[in-house]
């Protein structure tokens, strides 16, 4: 009556799905006349949810530990966020807490009372969004408030990289998408897709039949169920005909929240039921007098379906699990750095090629959230500034600190020129090339420009032709604003030391210790101060009268103040001045000048700090002048520093930009490169560093020639940031090495020389001897050199064949022509390669000298190593001033040369490389705060003048369309 190959199949298909149950069918074995179906009882296989589970937790934990043996620092953590008191929520809270316990996951409960406003609520979510120590927020629902609060406004603030319960709109929205799944969705769909799985049963061309339609559990496990290629309907309490539409599900899903809405008799026989539903009802024969029931009739289902998942027991503890699992996964996403999905900007690059501001006009940047986005910066570490640029918080080298560093790579030049090096233009061009081209992880980290040379004689400083940062308009004026905040705070300074001697002059002992002590307490300044002096009393009403004089007289000797204002603009009168003129200041007059902003030794400060907390600590070291009785006063004694960390606190943050090929760049600090050390930022390298990742590579700027900008950045910037440097990049143009060789003189806006425009092996010989010597200092590092020749069209092949001979046969790996300017990455794809090939040989990274040597042996060091001259000359002032430095203790400082740039002597007149000449060492002064000596070998001016005919002259703005003109 049975017909015996039916049976057969069946009885393979329930098999193959795992159930054990015994089966009984009863089948038609003849078409001819119908047939009554016997029916026995099938007992389906309960999915076991808990033990599922279990396994997931296990597995998890051993995830978690195999990642925190790899990566330091590595624990996963989930904050549930609960307001109200509702004791169903602090159940599902405690199990959640439970399990993440076990899985080696920390789980923070954040709870807070039904008096919680919405505000409050967005608020806890932006902190756990913005800590990078949390890789997961939920918010426990309801929220049981007095305050009406949207539940979807609040679960969508949850950013969606930490979105674990798979709630905001991009989440869900990615996950009804075609394409890759988003890395965290839906809990308890996830959890129905593992179950389904793991009965065995393909979900591959079966029918699904889904009821329910809520978007936390129905329309997503639909999507899900679709995404395994079933064939999906969607039902709910309100469809027509819901028990035949269920007749027909292989696969069945309920989610409705309504008890045992679907009846057993409603299933297909063998068909696997996944029961999402938890509903409460009576039972007196239960000790809570109630049982939890699901949204199918149970013992009726089971008796036809293959397998079926139980309540409790079922999807409950699998949500949970998943829960964990999507907390795994952020975290991991967050910790584990990733591939960039660097996407770059085409370039179509014209003949001839335009102006500066034209190619950065015609080239639309990516909104910078894009590009942080391509480059692994998660929103909470952004701050954008427009659409165009944005600071980078501080946070992100904590996050990816078990990360290895990229290759660093430190763009220098020869002696420069009037003619121009295009270091800048070079290292974006370069930077390019690895970019986009060759696909290399690549950042390049830059100065941000004065505006004294913006809108004196030199213009911008953001690359040129096809190599340039954009928008060029916003790198060269105010950018983020650090320069501006550091005039500020530089001012605030200057203001607190006249100002000081103004009241100390004016006033007794005791008035002035009384206004300065206010309310009978110490602040927490004036405390360093009294640690400073020795005292140990922190009363101030126990101070002696002598203590109490000694705390306030700061008696500060005019004459020795070093601390000037400053103004970011080119002004050669403010050179000398003479303030304290008004009447009120009661004749107390004094000489002193402006410097332009970049000379402040703030600057300084902010490019050597390793983070605010050594910037803070720094600003109490500097030395702004000396007492009548010699004792240096700091801005610490002043009162002031901690104010200047306030005005200063957002300009630790790097400045993220693009360049015209969509590669990031940082834009960080700009120091002098004469009485400071001339190089981007520490943070902006340290960062970039990590971002790139161990394969990456990132490209810093030295300023000045290399004797002056990359010596400084071994001997001061790379010991104090403890950063290691892979490769040399030694530009130069030809040009320039002609002037070296005895070329005419050049003079800005006259007309080139014949002999710079047409082949002249004679004199780039000769003057091939500056970037010899450059490439043999650098290499007396240990650090490979690549020779980048900028090339022009005026070079002829036997040109630069020569001057790569001489370069390879000087100590340079490689020498290399570049094209960048007029072809972008592309003209300097085989200096990247270059690059690349250099990275892999073997860096010996060593300092020039030892910072315990004398002050005076570490000048001299330099002077014979790096300029090539027999010796120093010590004169009268500098002998004071070393000998004052070594009673203070300063002797342990490295030494920062103030020296011409134009020369490798202390004359700008030698080009070339001379030799013969002893270096005379006039004055020595004290950059504390920074951490470093200079030695001032000539007069500096800290203040540029404005020409003839400024850049202003060709500045200006549409008033109708906000266009900037003539900027370059």
């Amino acid at each position: 009556f049975v017909c015996c190959c039916c049976c057969v199949c069946l009885l393979l298909f329930f098999c193959s799905s795992l159930n054990t149950a015994f089966i009984h069918l009863i089948i038609s074995s003849d078409n001819s006349s119908s047939k009554q179906f016997s029916t026995t009882t099938m007992t389906g296989e309960d999915i076991n949810g808990r033990a599922i589970a279990k396994t997931i937790r296990q597995q998890l934990k051993a995830d978690v530990d195999a990642l925190k043996k790899e990566f330091e620092g590595f624990h996963p953590h989930l904050v549930i966020i609960q307001v109200g008191d509702r004791e169903d929520s602090a159940v599902y809270i405690r199990m959640k807490v439970k399990a993440g316990n076990e899985a080696g996951i920390k789980v923070t409960h954040r709870h807070f009372d039904s008096d919680t406003t919405e505000t409050e609520v967005l608020e806890a979510i932006r902190q756990c969004n913005e800590d990078h120590y949390v890789h997961g927020v939920i918010v426990q629902l309801p929220l049981e408030s007095n305050h009406k609060i949207d539940e979807s406004k609040v679960t969508n603030a949850v950013h969606s990289s930490k979105d674990v319960d798979g709630f905001s709109h991009v989440n869900t929205g990615d996950l009804s998408k075609k394409g890759p799944l988003p890395l965290l969705y839906a809990c308890t769909p996830k959890a129905c897709i593992h179950l389904i799985e793991s009965t065995g049963v393909s979900i591959e061309g079966k029918k699904a039949v889904v009821v329910g339609r809520s978007d936390i559990v129905g329309r997503p496990v639909a999507q899900l169920l679709l995404r395994k290629s079933a064939t999906v309907e969607i039902c709910h309490s309100r469809t027509q005909n819901l028990e035949e539409e269920v007749r027909t599900a292989d696969i069945l899903v309920v989610a409705v929240g309504h008890i045992e809405l679907v009846k057993g008799s409603w299933i297909k026989r063998g068909a696997v039921v996944i029961d999402c539903g938890i509903n409460s009802v009576d039972d007196p024969t239960k000790k809570s007098g109630h049982r939890l029931v699901g949204d199918v009739e149970y013992a009726a289902a089971k008796e036809v379906a293959s397998f079926i998942t139980p309540v409790p027991g079922g999807v409950g503890p699998m949500t949970v699990a998943m829960l964990l699992t999507n907390t795994f996964k952020a975290a991991e996403d967050a910790f584990v750095q990733k591939d960039w999905s660097l996407q770059p900007i085409k370039l179509k690059c014209l003949r001839p090629v335009p102006s500066d501001i034209a190619i950065a006009r015609n080239q639309p940047p990516k909104l910078i959230t894009t590009l942080a986005d391509e480059i692994g910066i998660l929103p909470s570490e952004l701050e954008s500034y427009g659409q165009f640029k944005a600071k980078v918080r501080l946070s992100v080298v904590d996050r990816l600190k078990h990360q290895k560093n990229g290759s660093y790579v430190v763009v220098t030049g020869i002696t420069p020129t009037p003619l121009g090096e295009g270091k800048s233009t070079t290292a974006v061009g370069l930077a390019q090339a690895l970019g986009a081209h060759l696909k290399k992880n690549t950042f390049v980290c830059l100065r941000q420009p004065s505006q004294g040379p913006t809108f004196g004689i030199k213009g911008g400083a953001a690359g040129g032709g096809y190599s340039q940062v954009i928008p060029m308009e916003e790198f060269n004026l105010h950018l983020t604003g650090d320069i501006h905040a550091i005039s500020a705070a530089n001012n605030l300074l200057a203001a607190a030391i006249d100002t000081r001697m103004f009241h100390e002059s004016t006033q007794t002992d005791a008035a002035l210790y009384r206004r300065l002590v206010k309310k009978n307490k110490f602040s927490a300044i004036q405390l360093k101060r009294l640690e400073s002096l020795g005292i140990t009393e922190t009363d101030p009403q126990k101070l002696t009268d002598e203590e109490r004089s000694k705390f306030a007289r700061l008696d500060i000797n005019p004459d020795t103040i070093t601390w000037q204002r400053v103004v970011d603009i080119n002004d050669r009168y403010l050179r000398k001045i003479t303030v304290g003129q008004s009447p009120t200041e009661k004749g107390h007059t004094r000489e002193t000048q402006f410097d332009i902003a970049v000379a402040s030794e703030l600057m300084a400060i902010l490019a050597l700090s390793t983070d605010f907390k050594d910037m803070r600590d720094r600003m109490d070291k500097i030395v702004v002048a000396a007492s009548k009785d010699g004792r240096p006063v700091t801005a610490a004694d002043i009162g002031v520093s901690g104010a200047l960390a306030v005005l200063m606190k957002d300009t630790i943050m790097p400045t993220l930009m693009q360049t015209l090929e969509g590669t990031p760049v940082f834009v960080h600090a700009g120091p002098f490169a004469n009485i400071a050390h001339g190089n981007s930022s520490i943070v902006a390298d340290k960062i970039a560093l990590k971002l790139v990742g161990e394969d990456g590579f990132v490209l810093t700027e030295a300023g000045f020639g290399a004797d002056i900008g990359m010596e400084k950045f071994f001997n001061i910037k790379c010991r104090q940031s403890g950063l290691v440097p892979n490769v040399v990049v030694l530009v130069c143009t030809i040009r320039a090495l002609k002037m070296h060789g005895g070329g005419p003189k050049v003079s800005p806006g006259a007309p080139l020389a014949q002999e710079y425009k047409e082949e002249n092996l004679e004199l780039l010989e000769k003057g091939a001897c500056n970037v010899v010597q450059h490439i043999q200092n650098a290499k007396k590092f240990g650090v490979p050199v690549v020779v980048a020749i900028n090339a022009f069209t005026d070079d002829t092949e036997a040109e630069i064949d020569l001057l790569r001979k001489l370069c390879i046969e000087g100590g340079a790996l490689d020498a290399v022509a570049s094209s960048h300017w007029s072809d972008g990455g592309e003209g300097s794809i085989k200096l990247a390669e270059a690059v690349v090939d250099a990275s892999k040989e073997e860096s010996d990274f060593k300092f020039l000298y030892d910072v315990d040597l004398s002050i005076e042996e570490k000048i001299e060091t330099i002077c014979k190593e790096m300029y090539r001259a027999d010796g120093i000359e010590i004169l009268p002032e500098a002998a004071e001033k070393i000998a004052l430095y070594k009673s203070l203790g300063y002797t342990d400082l490295p030494i920062c040369m103030a020296k011409t740039h134009l020369s490798f002597s202390h004359d700008p007149a030698l080009k070339g490389a001379p030799k013969g000449f002893v270096v005379p060492i006039r004055d020595i002064r004290a950059s504390v705060g920074a951490g470093f000596l200079y030695p001032l070998c000539g007069t500096m001016s800290t203040m540029p003048g404005l020409p003839t005919r400024p850049c202003f002259y060709d500045i200006d703005i549409d008033p109708e369309t906000g266009v900037i003109e003539g900027l370059f």
